[in-house]
């Protein structure tokens, strides 16, 4: 499908996850479907009882205050935001140790992912030293 040139233009950046489930069912393999399997932050906001955290999408938030209430963190989807977390800012190399962490009113699945990213990074050794390649 990647050698397509219409094909990889059509499906862009998700045109290996559809590569995989066409291949699956063109070989029968099956999957057992969950819906408590994963969380796709920004979209999904409580973590719960998932197995994993599906990092697809940026997280982009406003900084600004709602109605005199002491809680930020607007989505900003599709622009910029105030605060970011994104790994598309890192495709020259690796992210930095220590993010900050979301502004109040940011979704727990948003949160959790930055923490384990700041924990993964803390506990890898030689990450300061590691270059993209």
């Amino acid at each position: 499908m990647k050698d397509d040139p219409e094909t990889d233009k059509a499906f862009g950046w998700v045109l290996e996850m559809y590569a995989y489930a066409v291949a699956s069912a063109l070989n029968g393999v099956r999957h057992t479907l969950r819906k408590d399997f994963m969380l796709q932050p920004p979209w999904d906001l409580e973590v719960g009882k998932k197995f994993i955290i599906h990092y697809t999408y940026g997280c982009d938030y406003s900084l600004k205050v709602e109605h005199s209430l002491a809680v930020c963190g607007e989505l900003t989807y599709g622009k910029i935001g105030e605060w970011r977390f994104d790994k598309r800012s890192y495709l020259s190399g690796p992210p930095p140790r220590n993010f900050s962490l979301p502004p109040p009113g940011v979704p727990e699945s948003v949160v959790r992912l930055v923490k384990m990213v700041n924990e993964a990074t803390a506990n890898i050794p030689g990450w300061d030293t590691v270059t993209s390649g």
